[in-house]
């Protein structure tokens, strides 16, 4: 199995790629500029999203979309979304896509999504509404894919326990009633996850166990 990570210098990339490498998989970071990469000694294409070709994508199995816009760029999620729905129509490969918690019910009924709640931070609200738009995309699309939403507070310096928990499309606590994950647990779980094919062409939640946003 082999996977190439989009925008694997970024923080969550960067998390996936640790996570990959720890796991002594076959991975490859597609980054804009190589030299923005924190790890040494592993695959890479430089170039951006954007100009990828079908041809670049053969050589792997899974992509995996960490893709982060620039503040104000937020409808790119959109724009990289259909991009790659394009360069993996008609092939088996399959597409792993970093979501926003803002996508996710707060209700049983799924009548309200938690960035149409009042207190929802207002900086997050064009990438929650671009993700939201993208994961209808894949909903849509013919492709292989799933679409991985962090906890509502998504921690760049928590640590790496292992322990997370799953749930679907609503919020999810832990057992402290934190909807709390670190990016280390999340890229356990999405790597889990790319190992199972639990979750096929659906989206799912994940929160970490045994630890609290004080921890």
């Amino acid at each position: 199995m082999k996977i190439a990570i989009i925008g694997a210098a970024g923080k969550a990339g960067t998390h996936l790629l640790n996570e990959a490498i720890l796991r002594q998989l076959d991975v490859t970071a597609i980054v804009k500029n190589v030299a923005t990469l924190s790890v040494d000694n592993v695959s890479t294409i430089g170039k951006n999203l954007f100009d990828l070709t079908k041809g670049d994508l053969v050589p792997f199995d899974i992509i995996i979309n960490a893709f982060a816009p620039l503040p104000g760029e937020e409808h790119l999620h959109i724009s990289a979304g259909h991009h790659l729905i394009s360069l993996l129509e008609g092939t088996t490969k399959k597409l792993f896509v970093i979501g926003c918690s803002g996508c996710l019910f707060v209700d049983s009924g799924k009548t309200t999504r938690l960035m149409e709640e009042e207190e929802y931070p207002q900086d997050l609200l064009d990438t929650s509404k671009a993700q939201l738009q993208n994961l209808q995309n894949l909903e849509n699309a013919s492709i292989q894919w799933t679409y991985v939403i962090p906890s509502a507070m998504f921690d760049s310096e928590g640590p790496r326990t292992g322990h997370y928990l799953k749930g679907g499309d609503q919020v999810l606590v832990n057992s402290q009633f934190n909807s709390y994950i670190s990016y280390a647990d999340f890229a356990v779980a999405m790597l889990d996850e790319i190992e199972k094919n639990e979750h096929p062409n659906t989206c799912f939640t994940v929160v970490s166990e045994n630890v609290t946003a004080a921890s």
